[in-house]
């Protein structure tokens, strides 16, 4: 079943081209793209609150797109010649999350820390100084104690002549680095965009809220049924908000953090204790998402989230638990992953072919696509070209970087193709990342991969710890948008990229500017610390305990890709088949864990509003469902800004 259509058809006036990439859309994104940076940073690392980036649909540049949205109609009522258009409103939002998805959980708030944090935490015991600082850049991280000691301590400024020298360095390098990453995604997006978006026709349920949110007719901001929605969610969120001031206010239990206790008192002896962590909540953003998905989808979610834990539940049974990682959830994830993203090729192999052969003619049918494909190929090779010679600096063999770098980009299509076809409200994938998949077969013994290997394939951890805050997949949605109401693809392309290279450095500022207003040790959550440690302390353990393959997850990821064809082959034979790959691949994720629960009562209600009341009740509920998520979204964002202003704990709504 395909995805909603939107409430307010695109009209032919409204597809009309209109000059979206306008001074003052650019000015305007580019003031928001640091405070924006200052704000995330702000809730996931000071305060390790809301979290915004962990799930498909940035709270954060909703809220701020609403807000712009109110100014907006304000401003015309006044001036309608003075007003933003839709298209500047589409490019300001879509700058925000390319930026948010650089700032967010998995991308500079790793990296960040990791500069100075191995030689903060080396101490005799751990002998990280012997076992791996003679292979770390200098020019990618900070020895100086003078220099990270007050980042760690808090109190002081980063703007000093000498902190700024010698931050600017790495973050120059990892920055940059972190850039061209993300103008290659661009450009593969660009050769894939019309595949996915004119031929297969995908339905980017992502794109829905910020589109709607913007339409002229402004449909369902006048929708009465997305008012009860947000009326509903949004009372949850102020009660639960007055709550957290005087606790004496009654609370609205909807978090995981509500029922961790209850859960874990349920699964208690052998072979119960399997499961202790599995969680449920009720997030009315979720529940509201949840009905964006297409029935298979949300079915799979949760029934394979329900066999996940059947298999921990078997394996404590026989005993199977004692082997380090069974099942292997995150191996299976990940071989599940590649198998898609290897599918979506194989399927996409005649235009892919059609698009080269044009290349190799000299007369490529690329008129309005983002990138022309002479330039997206260039902007690939020139990318790759770099890619290998900054691994090859880390000290990292070039034929292993290559293998890396193809496996990244291998998952990071799987990860836009998922979002792009079907819309899931998360997709973590941790520890799946190349890092992982690479020593897990190739093992860790110094004959095999020597220290100064395993040191460079630590480093590039920061954008592998888990794939959620994703800028690929942003970027494609983005596109989608700019199609959608006729905006050039080219001035979006324009518009994401200079995104991309602003927004890497504001996470950066942002990131090192509360280290020393704070103190990492100080005034800030563990996650800056977390996040540091994590490669160095794996990377110690590889070191220090070397090991040859890891026969039992290689052999997980053969298991994970027989399921996933497997799958994709029933649902290709048996045209009423329920379980979707898409389900199996991201089920046994963190998020999930989170929000299996939610999705299972959307999947319900739409299940039984489409069985007896067809798909036109169905899409009278849409507003409803999208009011879910605003209302939450809009006041859980509220009270996150009040905590910050007034520097006092608030009520965070997700997580």
């Amino acid at each position: 079943m395909s995805g909603p259509q939107l409430l307010a058809d695109d009209s032919p006036v409204e597809r009309r081209e209109e000059p979206a990439l306008t001074a003052r859309a650019v000015i305007i994104a580019c003031l928001l793209l640091p405070l924006n940076a200052y704000w995330i940073t702000q809730m996931a690392v000071v305060r390790y609150q809301g979290h915004p980036t962990t799930v498909s649909l940035f709270f954060n540049a909703v809220f701020i797109l609403f807000v712009l949205r109110l100014v907006n109609e304000l401003v015309r009522q006044i001036s309608p010649r003075v007003a933003l258009r839709r298209g500047e409103l589409i490019i300001v939002y879509s700058m925000i999350t390319v930026a948010s998805a650089l700032c967010g959980h998995d991308l500079v708030q790793v990296v960040a820390p990791q500069i100075i944090m191995p030689y903060w935490l080396a101490t005799p015991a751990n002998q990280w100084e012997d076992l791996f600082f003679q292979y770390l850049p200098a020019h990618l991280t900070i020895s100086d104690p003078e220099i990270y000691r007050p980042a760690f301590e808090g109190g002081d400024t980063l703007y000093t002549r000498e902190h700024l020298l010698a931050w600017l360095p790495p973050v120059a390098s990892w920055g940059g680095f972190l850039a061209v990453l993300a103008t290659m995604m661009l450009a593969v997006n660009a050769l894939l965009r019309r595949r996915w978006m004119e031929q297969e026709k995908l339905t980017y349920p992502i794109t829905h809220v910020p589109l709607e949110l913007s339409a002229p007719d402004a449909a369902l901001l006048r929708s009465s049924m997305m008012w009860i929605g947000f009326a509903l969610a949004g009372t949850i969120s102020l009660i639960n908000g007055f709550h957290e001031l005087w606790p004496a206010w009654p609370l609205l239990k909807v978090r995981v953090v509500h029922y961790d206790a209850f859960m874990n008192s349920l699964f208690v002896g052998h072979p119960w204790s399997a499961l202790r962590g599995s969680r449920i909540s009720f997030y009315p953003f979720a529940i509201g998402l949840g009905m964006l998905l297409p029935l298979d989808l949300a079915f799979s979610c949760w029934a394979f989230y329900i066999i996940w834990k059947l298999q921990a539940l078997g394996s404590a049974m026989v005993g199977l638990n004692r082997l380090p990682g069974f099942p292997y959830v995150e191996e299976q994830s990940s071989a599940a992953y590649l198998a898609l993203a290897g599918f979506s090729l194989w399927m996409a192999r005649g235009y892919l072919s059609g698009l080269f052969q044009g290349l190799l003619r000299g007369h490529p049918d690329d008129e309005g696509e983002p990138m022309q494909y002479p330039l997206a190929l260039l902007v690939l090779i020139g990318g790759g070209a770099f890619l290998i010679l900054f691994a090859k600096a880390l000290g990292m063999w070039a034929w292993l970087a290559v293998i890396f770098f193809i496996l990244y980009f291998g998952l990071s299509i799987a990860v836009t193709r998922i979002r792009a076809e079907l819309g899931p409200p998360a997709h973590d994938l941790h520890r799946g990342g190349p890092d992982l998949i690479l020593t897990n077969i190739l093992g860790t013994e110094p004959t095999v991969l020597p220290p100064r290997q395993l040191t460079a394939i630590s480093l590039n951890y920061w954008f592998n710890r888990a794939y959620r805050a994703h800028p690929m997949p942003v970027q494609l949605e983005a596109l989608k948008m700019a199609d959608s109401i006729g905006i050039r693809q080219s001035q979006m392309a324009i518009a994401l990229t200079i995104a991309a290279f602003l927004g890497s450095f504001a996470a950066f500022w942002a990131q090192i500017h509360c280290y020393y207003t704070y103190g990492i040790s100080a005034k800030m959550s563990s996650v800056a610390t977390t996040f540091g440690t994590e490669p160095f302390a794996r990377l110690q353990s590889w070191l220090m305990h070397p090991s040859g393959t890891q026969w039992p997850r290689v052999g997980a990821y053969a298991v994970g890709i027989m399921l996933t064809w497997g799958l994709m082959a029933a649902r290709m034979r048996f045209p009423n088949w329920p379980l979707h790959p898409v389900g199996y691949a991201i089920s046994g994720s963190w998020s999930m864990n989170c929000l299996w629960l939610p999705i299972f009562i959307a999947w319900l209600a739409k299940l039984l509003i489409t069985r007896y009341g067809g798909h036109r009740l169905f899409m009278r509920v849409i507003p409803l469902a999208l009011g879910l998520v605003l209302g939450e979204f809009i006041i859980g964002s509220l009270w996150c800004i009040i905590g910050i202003v007034l520097q006092i704990p608030t009520y965070s709504f997700w997580v």
